[in-house]
């Protein structure tokens, strides 16, 4: 077995960097709206580097990481589903035009890698010193599934956000966007534009989400390369996934109880996990294969569910 060394991490990082730089700098020259068509293909695209990442890990890893690699990032991918959600709101409380929001969410990823990054090391470290912060993870995860089983969805209203209240009284803002420009000139003088606004807003978004999301991979792996690479992985696809939902994600109705029973299995899954601090009649291993399946079957459940639902309702409205 390949042991992983700081030249791997640098490997994969530079791997991630020259992605991004092709997506920034190669389709992303000018303002424009993407297609169906368009994030349909850069969907299978991020996906396919996914699972071809997983092929290697099984060369180089053994299946047992690639098991875990793959369940990271189906755990990471469905919980970014109520992101876009939320980032779909954002863009709708702004009305920031379909050809902008584009590069807000390039540059949202490349702030989510960063503070994904940071995170998982921070947790990694707990994890490592601390083997009973797992508990304090576990009963975390059920404690959020159970409050988003129950939560009501709202309108975005920006000005009850803190950060955009905060933006507001430490910098100047124009009041209509300047194109898809972050910084624009306003009598003389440098200032944000709303379209900033929308990036510091998708940007504290995702650090909410990474709360619940960053602990749940750990449910499944305490490999700090495994859990950052499936982050990654995820986070990669989110933008091409954004355009392809965004538009149908009204559609998928049961899809966040779905989600929130995800993380209430996984944050059980983490608690009965064997562990040094639980005493042996409180332990029960979960397989990483018997995780992935039950993850895809919640999912695919809350899928089908909501798609028929979706049907009969439009062909009672049309009968």
């Amino acid at each position: 077995m390949t042991v992983i060394t700081p030249w791997h991490w640098a490997g994969f990082i530079l791997f991630v960097v020259a992605c991004i730089a092709v997506d920034m700098g190669a389709f992303n020259k000018r303002a424009r709206s993407v297609s169906f068509r368009e994030a349909l293909a850069w969907t299978a695209v991020w996906f396919s580097l996914a699972m071809g990442f997983a092929a290697l890990l099984v060369n180089f890893r053994g299946h047992e990481e690639a098991t875990e690699f793959v369940t990271g990032y189906l755990i990471e991918l469905s919980l970014s589903l109520d992101n876009i959600l939320v980032i779909a709101l954002i863009f709708s409380a702004f009305k920031v035009p379909p050809e902008y929001q584009k590069r807000v969410l390039v540059w949202g990823i490349l702030g989510a890698l960063v503070m994904r990054g940071a995170m998982i090391g921070i947790g990694a470290a707990l994890v490592q010193n601390f083997n009973w912060v797992l508990y304090v993870f576990g009963f975390f995860l059920v404690a959020a599934g159970v409050k988003m089983l129950f939560a009501k969805k709202t309108a975005v209203e920006p000005e009850k956000y803190l950060v955009v209240r905060l933006a507001q009284k430490l910098f100047p803002i124009s009041i209509a966007l300047d194109g898809q420009k972050f910084l624009t000139r306003l009598n003389g003088r440098c200032v944000l534009t709303p379209l900033a606004l929308v990036l510091i807003l998708v940007e504290t978004t995702d650090l909410i989400f990474a709360v619940d999301s960053v602990p749940a991979v750990f449910a499944v792996t305490q490999k700090a390369f495994i859990v950052f690479t499936s982050n990654v992985f995820a986070i990669l696809g989110l933008r091409s996934l954004y355009f392809l939902l965004a538009g149908a994600i009204g559609m998928f109705r049961y899809l966040t109880a779905g989600l929130s029973l995800v993380l209430i299995f996984i944050g059980g899954k983490m608690l009965l996990d064997p562990h040094d601090h639980a005493p042996h009649w409180f332990q029960i291993k979960i397989s990483t294969v018997t995780s992935l399946l039950v993850v895809a079957a919640i999912l695919a459940i809350a899928i089908a569910l909501s798609v028929t639902a979706a049907r009969r309702e439009k062909k009672i409205n049309h009968g």
